[in-house]
């Protein structure tokens, strides 16, 4: 059903309200800010996970040009069911309320069926479009599809932990010992609380995550993918939350959850990750055939891992650490043009290889801690495998508190550095 023009212009200008008051937020930098090119004839798509901060970046980046613009935000439930024959209405709506403008910032668009053709519309004619969203294919494959790579793509994830710092106000440059032990007990809260924004200010964590696990299930992937098991794709999804990350077999989450065919367990993985729930890692290998198997999956925050209810999650600080590392990883890499996999063969594991093309650059094993021998040679041995099979002498080691060098009886030199220290050198 069409929504008329007089309600439009009443939600718009609420919407208008809404994003002004932002202004009084306190917010802290993010490095992506620097990604989006406002004088780009490309629009500028901002995708990730719900709640990670998409719309305020957006919001800085625009504030900090001082360019003219205008806001729609097609998450809100009162333009649910709108149509895209109804986006002109929509434009008329905001100019309307804005004037005249050149830049249009678009949120969550891809809840708009047919979206990527008024889009491009907008494009052609010389209007510079900001969108977000929190559905990788439905953005991606439109986009490719029918704006011919006039897109730009920004990943966003929730805060890294220089962002968590800037937010709780702690110091990460002073290098004595009293701004250390707060960096390091920082770290600690921030390895069990996850780095989305609004954690910050919320005192019920496991309601708030609980809402957004919802949202995301329910909103994100049942309503669009039209999942026909409801309850068995739920059950599935809470099951790799609870024991990422973890490596997928899907015909073993076929039997587990009584699926028809491991297509169906293959293909709801695939939303989990689309929605950005969960983040998928490939197996390192110079076949590419081999690097299409035996995908590892982390959730895409650490919040995800056990504020939820019936989780059933102990602190389990490794996989943390180890979740915590592969999204910062993933940060940097995606704005140096890298690649991250994880090694695995008969003989141990390496928890990341980056690659600079076929070239792995460095090898990273993550262990909360190595004090016991056992452990200790465990993780080493990872990254000798690692070093032999790629011919990668840059050899890190990270762990929650040490910080040496270790010299191997081959000659290699492996850093041991602690997590939070490794992060804040990152400089995201």
């Amino acid at each position: 059903m069409a929504i008329d023009k007089r309600t439009l212009e009443f939600v718009l200008t609420e919407q208008r309200e809404e994003l002004e008051d932002r202004a009084k937020e306190n917010y802290c930098y993010r490095s992506e800010a620097e990604l989006v090119d406002l004088s780009s004839t490309q629009a500028q798509v901002i995708i990730g996970v719900r709640r990670s901060g998409k719309s305020t970046l957006c919001y800085q980046a625009l504030q900090s040009k001082g360019v003219k613009y205008a806001y729609a935000d097609f998450d809100d439930e009162r333009l649910a069911g709108i149509e895209a024959v109804q986006l002109n209405d929509i434009l008329e709506t905001l100019y309307k309320i804005y004037g005249d403008f050149n830049y249009l910032f678009l949120d969550e668009i891809q809840n708009v069926e047919g979206w990527h053709l008024f889009v491009n519309r907008m494009l052609r004619k010389r209007m510079h479009v900001i969108i977000t969203g929190s559905n990788a294919k439905l953005l991606s494959v439109e986009l490719a599809t029918h704006l011919s790579g006039r897109n730009k793509e920004i990943p966003l994830y929730p805060f890294s932990f220089r962002e968590y710092c800037d937010m709780k106000g702690v110091d990460t440059n002073t290098k004595t010992t009293k701004a250390e032990a707060f960096r390091r007990a920082a770290f600690d809260e921030y390895m069990k609380q996850g780095g989305f924004p609004e954690l910050l200010t919320i005192k019920d964590n496991k309601a708030y995550v609980r809402n957004l696990v919802d949202n995301i299930l329910k909103r994100d992937i049942e309503q669009r993918y039209r999942i026909t098991y409801k309850a068995a794709f739920e059950r599935l999804a809470q099951h790799l939350l609870n024991n990422s990350p973890t490596i997928i077999v899907t015909k073993e989450l076929a039997n587990i959850f009584n699926f028809k065919s491991d297509q169906t367990a293959k293909n709801y993985v695939d939303y989990l990750k689309q929605a950005y729930l969960l983040i998928g890692v490939q197996k390192y290998s110079q076949k590419s055939k081999l690097r299409i198997v035996q995908e590892k999956v982390y959730p895409v925050d650490v919040a995800l891992m056990s504020q939820r209810d019936n989780a059933f999650a102990g602190e389990n600080l490794g996989h943390r650490l180890e979740t915590i590392v592969l999204v910062h990883l993933l940060r940097k890499c995606k704005t140096e043009g890298l690649d991250v996999y994880y090694l695995n063969d008969r003989c141990g594991e390496c928890d990341f290889v980056v690659c600079r093309g076929n070239t792995v650059v460095q090898a990273i094993q993550v262990s909360y801690d190595i004090s016991a021998d056992k452990t200790r040679k465990r993780e080493i041995k990872g990254l000798d495998i690692a070093a032999r099979q790629t011919g990668c002498s840059n050899l890190l080691l990270l762990t929650d508190n040490e910080s040496n060098t270790i010299q191997e009886n081959s000659g290699r030199k492996i850093k041991v550095q602690p997590v939070y220290e490794w992060c804040l050198e990152l400089g995201l």
